[in-house]
């Protein structure tokens, strides 16, 4: 009887440690912005050489409806699907206001980007396990420069994220890989 208990303790501790390592990337903000990308659509596929089966160089993207009054811009690419939980592919910080989008595999001057979950500062192609994810490219304005530098903790980029953000837009794309 007492190895039955045990069995009951780890299974409930085990569902429950599942449960809450499961972090979301999300930062409230008014959705007021526009993000969209000339390589795919609102809710379709990424193209695969975007992705960690091709050059696993970043998509262009391009957005509108900065409010008036911000001081920078962030952007991060997340995969809410990942297994164990949100899965945060690039960030990049203090985009200077006037950048109106990114040519593919590109960061503008000024620009920094924060480690990913992979603890890289770079960005970091969809790669999912199984199954098809979605991959969220939220770009955010802030109403004050990070002051981060290259190589911050993704913990730390997403909180300074987080405290500056007053607006937002969100373009999201899939990827499953096949055989």
């Amino acid at each position: 009887m007492p190895a039955l208990w045990l069995l009951v303790l780890v299974t409930a501790a085990t569902a429950c440690e599942g449960s809450s390592t499961r972090e979301e990337t999300v930062v409230h903000a008014p959705d007021v912005m526009t993000v969209s990308s000339p390589a795919f659509r609102e809710g379709h596929p990424i193209p695969a050489r975007f992705t960690c089966d091709g050059d696993g160089q970043s998509p262009p993207l391009d957005w509108h409806g900065v409010p008036a009054g911000a001081a920078a811009l962030a952007l991060v690419v997340d995969d809410p699907d990942a297994p164990r939980r949100t899965f945060v592919h690039w960030v990049v910080l203090d985009l200077p206001v006037e950048t109106a989008g990114l040519d593919a595999d590109q960061v503008p001057p000024g620009a920094v980007q924060a480690r990913n979950s992979a603890g890289h500062a770079s960005y970091f192609g969809p790669c999912p396990p199984s199954g098809t994810h979605h991959y969220r490219f939220t770009v955010y304005a802030l109403s004050e420069r990070t002051g981060l530098r290259d190589g911050a903790r993704l913990d730390q980029a997403l909180r300074a994220v987080e405290a500056a953000a007053t607006a937002q837009g969100r373009l999201v794309g899939t990827y499953a890989r096949h055989g």
